[in-house]
């Protein structure tokens, strides 16, 4: 069984910054994709980024250029740097991890991850 643990979130000002932690723990061997999604009340949940056992990534257009997603195998953790944040950045943010392949334009489909953590809540003041 495999479990994903969110740390990180917080309130912050417009501006500032927050790291994203997700630990992995179970049966990780081999995790091929792992990806950041968000769902802000009265929302969908929506991808953030993802990034494949290569270390390719991806980002939501919303995002690029302000977030960085990264991870450390050897720990089994997923990391989501996020810098210059947005009163529009305010959701709830999830990690989650799909054992096998798929391409770039499936890792946006939230129902093709197999493992999800419980979530970490961003605040974002203006």
């Amino acid at each position: 069984q495999v479990q994903l643990v969110e740390s990180g979130g917080g309130s912050v000002q417009a501006g500032g910054s927050l790291r994203l932690s997700c630990a992995a723990s179970g049966y990780t061997y081999s995790m091929y994709y792992m990806g950041w999604f968000r769902q802000a009340p009265g929302k969908e949940r929506e991808f953030v980024s993802a990034i494949d056992s290569d270390g390719s990534t991806s980002y939501a257009d919303s995002v690029k250029g302000r977030f960085t997603i990264s991870r450390d195998n050897a720990k089994n953790t997923l990391y989501l740097q996020m810098n210059s944040l947005k009163p529009a950045d305010t959701a709830t943010y999830y990690c989650a991890a799909r054992r096998y392949y798929m391409t770039p334009i499936q890792a946006l489909e939230t129902y093709l991850y197999n493992y999800w953590g419980q979530g970490t809540q961003v605040t974002v003041s203006s």
